[in-house]
């Protein structure tokens, strides 16, 4: 494994993350037994970041990871979240966000406690609350520095003047973003952002949410599966998609790569500031990724991808309308 430096920090993390939301949350059943090989062979491979958060599974993700986080604690740097909460109403559970100290304040309490450590490495919040300015979310999450619960500080989902606003209060090491060959956005004003702050960039859902895989197939999908709703994997722009990964999936074996291997690839070689954390349940997977870190592209490899994704542009939107409302922009 290489390994990149965290922000302004003296922390090295794995180039390669592990992105630890599937083995308890949106895609699919569970396989515990599974999981937790898949995070022992994260260990024997050197990928020592690892990322979770409270809203993943209502909390048993961060259980599932204690069980290996426990015994090696001084193997991983954990990144954890807060923010989103399950309020039950009218007979059922709907999804909230509160970015407030109060609520940080009973977050933090219970993700130590599930993770079964006194410290997180770094702590993220979820999403920018628009009901709290980002100045009293990140103040409070100052606080949480001085009282040595957590060592360093992230936002996901940012927009630029956010991150400049929430930096002023307290240094931000790292930016959690969707970034992959199917999202963009943030390369118009993020990445230049962040780039200044010297603030890692960490993408998340770097292989397209498994649409990036040689076994990519909706039809596969269990019925809970939670990518069964976003716009990418329905319709016209499935067809798209399914076409683009066909001659991405070709261009890459040409090469004696995966499709996960090229996406990792591309987004590895655009910077050492970017670290992506794919996600995966089994060994296999995690193997085949961890080996991106070997991959150089030239730049006419580069311009061959951007050219087949031109001619593919029917992707669709990442997440449902509702969804994008939570997005910082």
């Amino acid at each position: 494994m290489k390994y990149r430096k965290l922000g302004q920090t003296e922390e090295k993390i794995s180039s390669i993350g592990l992105g630890c939301m599937g083995m308890s949350h949106a895609y699919g059943d569970r396989d515990d037994e599974q999981s937790i090989q898949t995070l022992h062979r994260a260990l024997d491979l050197g990928i020592n970041f690892w990322d979770t958060a409270d809203f993943y599974g209502a909390g048993e993700n961060e259980k599932l990871i204690s069980k290996v986080l426990k015994s090696h604690r001084d193997k991983i740097f954990i990144a954890t979240k807060f923010g989103f909460k399950y309020e039950k109403m009218n007979n059922h559970f709907s999804t909230n966000f509160d970015g407030s100290p109060k609520w940080m304040r009973r977050s933090i309490e219970l993700s130590l406690q599930r993770l079964q450590i006194d410290c997180i490495d770094l702590y993220y919040l979820h999403r920018v609350d628009p009901n709290v300015p980002i100045e009293e979310s990140v103040g409070a999450m100052a606080d949480l520095v001085k009282e040595g619960k957590v060592r360093y500080l992230g936002l996901s989902e940012a927009s630029e003047e956010s991150i400049r606003r929430a930096y002023k209060v307290h240094p931000i090491a790292a930016l959690q973003s969707e970034y992959s060959l199917l999202t963009r956005n943030i390369e118009q004003n993020i990445l230049p952002t962040v780039r200044e702050l010297g603030i890692t960039l960490v993408p998340f859902s770097p292989l397209g949410r498994g649409m990036f895989t040689e076994n990519f197939d909706v039809s596969t999908f269990v019925a809970n599966d939670a990518r069964l709703n976003l716009p990418r994997f329905q319709g016209s722009h499935l067809i798209n998609n399914q076409k683009l990964m066909h001659y991405l999936t070709e261009f890459a074996h040409s090469k004696g790569l995966t499709t996960a291997q090229l996406a990792l690839a591309w987004l590895l070689n655009k910077a050492d500031d970017i670290v992506p954390i794919p996600g995966t349940k089994k060994v296999k997977y995690l193997e085949q990724n961890a080996k991106a870190v070997e991959v150089n592209l030239t730049e006419t490899e580069i311009n061959t991808i951007e050219e087949i994704i031109k001619e593919f542009p029917n992707t669709g939107e990442r997440y449902t309308t509702e969804a994008l409302k939570l997005v910082n922009h």
